[in-house]
């Protein structure tokens, strides 16, 4: 899961999500627009798949002119680890 800043201009989110899809390693693609500004998109990308070239999900986003501003979420390994959602005081 990552936090990308893009430029508000061309590519669009879905040509930037096919371009994803087409990373060696990606099986799936989600992209979220949390926030919008005069100039930048404000995203959440979500990349799965076995063994993504992060290297190639970085040059995609450079391409279209984002930045990642941070990693929020990685997940790896056989299975899913269910994480309590410790926001709710449980």
């Amino acid at each position: 899961m990552l936090d990308v800043l893009k430029p508000l201009r061309e590519p669009s989110i879905v040509e930037v999500a096919l371009d994803l899809s087409r990373v060696r390693g990606v099986d799936a693609v989600n992209i979220t627009v949390n926030e919008v500004d005069v100039e930048t998109l404000s995203l959440t990308i979500v990349v799965e798949g076995p063994d993504i070239d992060f290297e190639g999900v970085k040059s995609v986003l450079e391409a279209a002119g984002a930045a990642i501003h941070s990693i929020d979420q990685v997940v790896a390994g056989d299975r899913l680890i269910e994480v309590p959602d410790l926001g709710r005081g449980e």
